[in-house]
């Protein structure tokens, strides 16, 4: 089999490039700036997603394409996700090598029910139909017998180097462990399902192993639902704080906000994710594969531990 090519160089890109070489594969991971873990078998190329050219060299008789890649900037998602999205399916087409998504869960829209992989694509905003979008083409890609392809969804991400932008992360732990209120999005007391990033790499990795997963959309295990209050209070407990003072930010507010800060403006598309019970159901591949997801308690224990280790400083 040829390398493992991974696009995207965030905390799910390079779980999967760890997981991959642990098993004995060759991983090149393509990003703008050129990192990767410092594993063996593992190398980095520094290149833009969107160059279809440099993407075709390089899958030139490789196995698998991941498309770990995810657009830092919700409100830009218009002009930043098509190019990157078209040059990595037409580099797939054109060297028939297999293509993995890594998805999430923006394309269902609102529901009132747990979402399965086969609950309808009903969604409402922009940038989830600019994910339907990419899957509808990667399934049409498919239907002709040009590739094989394969989406992994998951819900928010929770964990170690998690993002910026992830609802239970930088907005919440570092406030928390100084002690400081905490304001979040939507409702503190609706449901909600947090994906564990490592969770998302190995079940990645795990599925584009197996023949089984090829064609079809599948969601990363993911621990019972907690709401926002629970998830928040729970961290406390396992860092040994208080639970910080918890409020909820208004939707007045963020529209707002949204006029002059086009990422607010964004992140109210998918308001409605925190506003009532959004749960994702991964049933079907704990069941086909045997994956499980890391106990919430060492998911908390794990993340804690990341944002509590000092950040090297360069020089």
């Amino acid at each position: 089999m040829g390398e493992h090519v991974i696009v995207g160089a965030g905390a799910v890109g390079q779980g999967v490039a760890r997981e991959l070489a642990a098993a004995g594969h060759e991983v090149v991971i393509v990003s703008r700036s050129g990192r990767a873990p410092a594993v063996d078998g593992v190398r980095a190329v520094a290149a833009d997603a969107a160059d279809q050219a440099v993407l075709t060299r390089l899958l030139t008789g490789a196995a698998v394409l991941y498309n770990c890649a995810n657009p830092p900037h919700y409100h830009r998602w218009a002009t930043e996700w098509p190019p990157m999205a078209q040059a990595m399916l037409g580099a797939a087409v054109a060297t028939g090598t297999d293509y993995l998504i890594m998805g999430n869960l923006y394309g269902y829209g609102p529901v009132t029910a747990p979402m399965r992989p086969d609950t309808p694509l009903a969604a409402t905003g922009r940038n989830g139909g600019i994910r339907n979008g990419m899957w509808s083409d990667a399934l049409a890609a498919q239907a002709a017998g040009r590739i094989r392809t394969m989406e992994v969804r998951a819900s928010d991400f929770f964990g170690p180097d998690s993002g910026a932008n992830a609802h239970m992360g930088d907005r919440v732990i570092p406030r928390l462990l100084a002690g400081k209120p905490v304001r979040v999005f939507g409702s503190l007391d609706a449901p909600h399902s947090w994906t564990f990033t490592p969770d998302v790499s190995h079940t990645i990795a795990m599925l584009a192993a197996d023949d089984r997963g090829w064609g079809r959309a599948w969601h990363v295990p993911t621990n019972a639902p907690l709401t926002q209050r629970e998830a928040i209070t729970s961290i406390a407990s396992e860092a040994g704080v208080d639970v910080p003072k918890l409020a909820v930010l208004p939707r007045s507010l963020l529209r707002a906000l949204g006029v002059v800060v086009p990422v607010v403006g964004a992140l109210g598309q998918v308001l409605y994710q925190f506003e009532s019970s959004f749960v994702i159901d991964a049933t079907e591949t704990t069941e086909t594969f045997g994956i499980e997801p890391t106990p919430w308690s060492e998911c908390v224990r794990t993340t804690l531990a990341a944002y509590r280790t000092p950040t090297p400083t360069a020089g």
